[in-house]
């Protein structure tokens, strides 16, 4: 992995989805390792994108199936504090599952040169595995970080890390294995 040409994805570590309308307890679990891992990649001059939920209320037919969560402008639809977001991190809201349908996360990777996706956050059999189909069906690399995404559930989460190896090809790392590989 080229460091210069891999960015960070995190999906949806928003104040909803770790403490709020949808709150995960597992999503919680992952905050210190998922923070670790920003820091990290900032120090080293890896590209950090927030793919973010935000949802337009009475609008999105996503909020027939989970209810009002992360609506766009809320505190419930920003990033958790304990991830710093930064001044030179990139934020990209979505309205699907996927960090890619319907913006401009494609055309933002390409123009910051890279190849390689470290998927990150919530949830990895949903909106994980919808970003990771995507970028792989658009030509990048994908990898996860595999203790800083998490499920609902562990069976959720085995299931989805599975299915990304499986489907996607994804490259499985541990946090600690990232830095090292960022030298850091």
């Amino acid at each position: 992995m080229e460091k210069n040409k891999t960015a960070i994805l995190v999906v949806d570590m928003l104040n909803d989805f770790v403490t709020g309308a949808l709150k995960c307890d597992r999503g919680l679990a992952i905050v210190p390792k998922t923070a670790e891992l920003l820091q990290g990649a900032r120090k080293a001059g890896v590209p950090v994108i927030f793919c973010n939920d935000a949802h337009l209320k009475g609008v999105d037919h996503e909020l027939e199936l989970w209810g009002d969560h992360a609506i766009a402008g809320t505190k419930g639809a920003e990033v958790i504090p304990e991830l710093k977001l930064c001044e030179k991190d990139y934020v990209v809201p979505k309205r699907r599952y996927s960090g890619f349908f319907h913006t401009d996360l494609d055309l933002l990777l390409r123009e910051l040169g890279v190849d390689t996706v470290i998927l990150t956050g919530l949830h990895a059999h949903m909106c994980v595995r919808h970003t990771a189909a995507d970028a792989y069906c658009l030509g990048y690399r994908v990898a996860v970080a595999t203790d800083a995404t998490d499920s609902f559930t562990e069976e959720d989460y085995v299931y989805g890390i599975k299915y990304l190896k499986e489907v996607y090809g994804a490259a499985l790392y541990t946090v600690d294995e990232l830095l090292r590989a960022f030298g850091v």
